[in-house]
């Protein structure tokens, strides 16, 4: 009578687990989308300069809507009553920031509040802006990958020497980001001890749209 082979035995207990502490649950984000200034050097709202088909608000949105993000929070300020109505059919929390005057922090603020707000168990927030024609699902994409990759806190843009937004910041940095003035935003933490931040190369991001000599030159790229 022919034997069968004996019965593969059951992984020990302790492999089992060392196979499933490698599994890293992804990473839970929010996007921020800063929207709030006056744009007084092109002297009417860039938010709603068409480039490509959309706005540079609408290409911005759409971008951080295909990613895993969620919620995405755009914060207005200036021109709120024009801007807003783009918006009205899309599925993003609309922010808008009464102190927008007082510079870029004050958005920070109002939107990293926001996120906290509508979902407490997130774990990072990426801050990006609205002018930047580069911007993409990608951008978040890399900047979410270098977190996870080094293990840092924040994950930024770098361009034109130094780091810049887009941005990624883990959560242990929000009471910060909620308490940040000025019109620097965040500049003083992504350039900061380098220990502390994963850089993504982009160039392409320099480029951003405040005159009407910076939207003509989009236009014709």
């Amino acid at each position: 009578m022919n034997k069968l082979p004996p019965a593969a035995e059951p992984a020990p207990p302790e492999s089992l687990g060392a196979a499933n502490a490698q599994v890293t649950p992804p990473l839970r984000f929010g996007v921020v989308i800063l929207a709030a200034g006056a744009s007084t050097r092109m002297g009417q709202p860039k938010q709603l300069l068409e480039l490509g088909g959309a706005s540079l608000l609408g290409r911005t949105v759409a971008a951080a809507l295909a990613s895993p993000a969620w919620p995405v929070v755009v914060v207005l300020g200036a021109h709120a009553e024009k801007i807003r109505p783009t918006l009205a059919l899309l599925p993003v929390i609309i922010t808008e920031n009464p102190a927008w005057s007082e510079g870029l922090a004050s958005s920070i603020r109002a939107g990293v509040a926001t996120l906290e707000q509508f979902s407490r168990d997130l774990g990072a927030a990426i801050i990006t802006l609205c002018d930047q024609p580069a911007f993409s699902t990608e951008t978040l994409a890399q900047l979410v990958a270098a977190q996870r990759d080094t293990g840092r806190s924040i994950a930024a843009t770098r361009y034109a020497h130094r780091h810049g937004a887009p941005a990624l910041f883990l959560r242990s940095h929000f009471p910060a980001l909620t308490q940040l003035t000025g019109e620097v935003g965040a500049r003083e933490l992504l350039n900061g001890d380098p220990a502390t931040i994963a850089s993504v190369d982009l160039p392409a991001l320099a480029q951003d749209i405040d005159t009407p000599e910076d939207y003509a030159a989009a236009l014709k790229n």
